[in-house]
């Protein structure tokens, strides 16, 4: 029997066992993109209800402990990032973030490359302006990242720019960055 065709009388179901049920489903649910319905589940692996339903139970016990779970909402099931992992996964795939920089992220972003590492208040301090979710954003492109903390009250972050800051901007390395117009508008960059 192929992918995708249907079983004709006479073939007998390629599943047997909740084993073998267990592992197709696990594939299924890690290849969906949403949630699936238990009818969905038995007409992939031409089970009965009570073979998908003892099947998703084993699937259940053997994620225990491990960075996926099987989510259930009534009749729909997910295989998903357990939350504890959520933070780890968001950074090592780093959505692509689309739409342009706004002025006040370009400001930002000159700041932190000329002053780096630079805290969230010497960036204020030189805007004028709280800079929170505009460094937020600026993190989320992955345009800047800690890299490291200050000696100061708090230990505040301290942000740097990023390998993808030099592809976005064109530059071979910080130290082609370009000399600003005005020196006195943005001081020289620390170390």
């Amino acid at each position: 029997m192929t992918a995708g065709s249907p079983r004709t009388d006479g073939e007998a179901s390629e599943f047997v066992g909740s084993t073998s049920v267990s592992a197709a489903l696990e594939a299924i649910l890690f290849s969906s993109n949403r949630p699936l319905k238990v009818r969905e589940l038995q007409q992939a692996t031409d089970s009965d209800r009570n073979s998908i339903e003892g099947a998703l139970e084993k699937l259940r016990e053997s994620l225990e402990g491990r960075g996926v779970m099987l989510m259930r909402h009534h009749d729909e099931i997910h295989l998903a990032t357990r939350p504890e992992y959520a933070a780890a996964v968001r950074r090592a795939l780093r959505p692509e973030v689309s739409g342009r920089l706004s002025q006040a992220a370009y400001e930002t972003l000159a700041i932190v490359a000329y002053q780096q590492p630079v805290s969230r208040a010497r960036v204020e301090e030189v805007r004028g302006v709280n800079c929170e979710s505009v460094l937020g954003n600026l993190e989320l492109r992955d345009l800047i990242v800690e890299v490291g903390r200050g000696s100061g009250p708090g230990q505040p972050k301290l942000y740097g720019t990023t390998m993808r800051f030099l592809l976005v901007m064109g530059l071979e390395s910080l130290d082609h960055l370009p000399t600003p117009k005005n020196e006195a508008e943005i001081p020289e960059r620390s170390g």
